[in-house]
């Protein structure tokens, strides 16, 4: 098995750290420290080394540390399997958001090729009871630590349904217009549902595969008028059937972009929005550590692992048992929490830093534990 991990991480005016330099081993990582220290920050920019909008889904500008706003940097050294990269994200104020890999520009879907970075936030804790747009994301987050190229799949279903979506509200009644912005949406639908269903086998497959102290889930795709096809050929049926439909409401109603995950409790037959909170925990836990067991086999390298606040909502049997796994996947994982004594059962198995506030700025510091 090959590594995946940061060997140094520097932040540069992003958020509360002023200038913050991490040199790391490549094991589990304790972020420990008061609230507001700083150390989901430290997460937020790590998460910024993957394709997108990060953990917190920010825009470039509202990362930028205040009041300077003088635009932000993240520097790191990653080892992906045998190679070392020198890897930089910058944004100026007003400006997007800028990757340069091994000194040369490079789009954000690069990123993803080196790296497979997954994460658990307080935020997803409400995953299974809120709208289907956030479980959408988190799926749709799976699908791209398996398959970079997704995003591109994505962003032309997306724009040619924007286009569509146009021509409904403007009332525009030309059918081969409407072909032919549906024939785009439905090959980019049909790439993506099949990426969807992909994933989700590779997911079951490792839940399936592995012993845990965490549930199984059983996962499946809905779709607002039942299952959502792979094929394009079915997608484009569908869509140029429900133009009347469409039409009225000005918007496209059905299609890959209405999917929505469901989970059910495996072993109880429980729909995990009718779980308690900490099962609910436990589902999301489970899913990101099969998540992570697949990615291992398929990358060669288990991903990082960005789980925030995870410990403090977690007894103390299934927090023993959430750093055996990790442990036990050799995954570089950072993990937050208020105090070390959270992180008891990683001494001598993961660097520990202290993260404080000092003259309005966050610090960082390295502790050795026993």
């Amino acid at each position: 098995m090959g590594i995946l991990a940061l060997k140094a991480l520097t932040l540069s005016h992003f958020r509360s750290h002023l200038r913050a330099e991490l040199r790391l081993a490549g094991g589990a990582v304790a972020l420990y420290g008061p609230n507001g220290a700083g150390k989901t920050n430290i997460l937020e920019a790590v998460s910024l080394l993957s394709p997108g909008r990060g953990l917190r889904r920010a825009g470039p500008d509202e990362i930028a540390r205040r009041p300077q706003a003088l635009g932000w940097k993240v520097s790191a050294v990653l080892q992906s399997l045998h190679q070392l990269h020198e890897v930089e994200t910058w944004a100026e104020p007003g400006a997007s958001r800028s990757v340069v890999i091994d000194g040369k520009v490079a789009p954000q879907v690069a990123l993803g090729r080196i790296a497979r970075i997954l994460w658990l936030v307080p935020a997803m804790d409400r995953l299974w009871i809120e709208a289907a747009e956030g479980r959408r994301r988190f799926l749709d987050r799976m699908v791209l630590s398996f398959e970079p190229g997704h995003a591109e799949a994505v962003l032309a279903y997306e724009k040619a349904m924007r286009e569509r979506n146009r021509l409904l509200k403007e009332q525009v009644r030309d059918a081969g217009w409407f072909a032919a912005l549906e024939g785009q949406m439905a090959q980019a639908g049909a790439a993506i549902q099949r990426n969807r269903l992909a994933a989700l086998a590779r997911v079951a497959a490792a839940q399936a595969g592995a012993e845990t102290a965490f549930p199984v889930a059983d996962l499946e795709i809905s779709g607002p008028d039942g299952p959502i096809p792979a094929e394009a050929a079915a997608l484009a049926e569908g869509f140029a059937a429900g133009r009347g439909r469409d039409m009225a409401a000005g918007r496209t109603l059905s299609g890959p972009h209405r999917a929505d995950l469901e989970a059910v409790f495996a072993a109880k037959g429980v729909p995990a929005r009718q779980c308690s909170t900490g099962e609910q925990k436990a589902l999301l836990i489970s899913l990101v550590l099969a998540n992570a067991r697949a990615l291992a086999q398929d990358f060669g390298a288990p991903p990082i692992l960005l789980l925030d606040e995870v410990a403090a909502h977690l007894d103390a049997d299934r927090r023993a048992a959430l750093y055996e796994e990790i442990c036990a996947l050799g995954a570089q994982a950072f993990m937050t929490g208020t105090g070390a004594e959270l992180f008891e059962g990683l001494q001598g198995r993961a660097q520990f830093f202290e993260l404080r506030e000092a003259d309005n700025a966050s610090q960082v510091i390295e502790r050795t534990q026993g």
